[in-house]
């Protein structure tokens, strides 16, 4: 096993992951209702590709860092899953970005009006189910999942592995979920971007 690479302060921890976590759910709720008009000069739904790579990317990582740690290569390990980390703060600026100046797609709106006619329902049929499905599931889990991540890597850094493993069996499954159907969202939707 690895050495802690912090001191252990489990207050100070619990209020920085909450707060932090808190922050983040209320900065992604709040900006959804507003929307900045700002022509940058691109096709701003690069981000929500960004963000569909990015999501592949750590679906990937957590993979080889459940491999490495099985294979006890603890400091491979780290280092992918610090990484993940440091993807998912890309991933939350660009999303950011993306709610902020593009707005919401309506799944289904072939003529991107907004509204979804019975015309444009009928074409896509009994798949607005899954989709929403998938959405609602992917949208509650990423919102509750930051600070579970945060008490998992903060148990790794202070060197508790028992309690980092018991948090682990739960934490991974559900990022993993959120991280795979990220990219699955974004097919799905994409097709509906102004």
């Amino acid at each position: 096993m690895l050495e802690a690479s912090f001191e252990k302060n489990d207050v100070k921890a619990r209020w920085l992951i909450l707060t932090f976590s808190f922050v983040i759910f209320a900065a992604v709720v709040l900006l959804g209702h507003f929307k900045l008009i700002v022509d940058l000069g691109f096709n701003l739904h690069i981000f929500a590709k960004l963000n569909a790579l990015i999501n592949a990317l750590v679906a990937i990582l957590l993979v080889a860092a459940l491999i490495a740690v099985k294979n006890k290569k603890y400091h491979t390990h780290k280092t992918l899953m610090l990484f993940s980390l440091a993807l998912s703060i890309i991933f939350l600026v660009s999303y950011v970005a993306h709610r902020l100046l593009t707005g919401e797609a309506v799944f289904g709106d072939a003529n991107h009006d907004g509204i979804l006619s019975a015309d444009e329902k009928a074409t896509v049929g009994n798949i607005r189910y899954v989709y929403y499905t998938i959405l609602a599931t992917h949208v509650f889990l990423a919102a509750i999942i930051l600070p579970f991540i945060l008490f998992t890597a903060y148990r790794a850094l202070i060197a508790e592995y028992p309690m980092h493993k018991k948090l682990a069996r739960y934490t991974w499954p559900l990022w993993f979920y959120v991280a795979v159907t990220g990219p699955v969202v974004y097919f799905f939707i994409s097709p509906y971007y102004r």
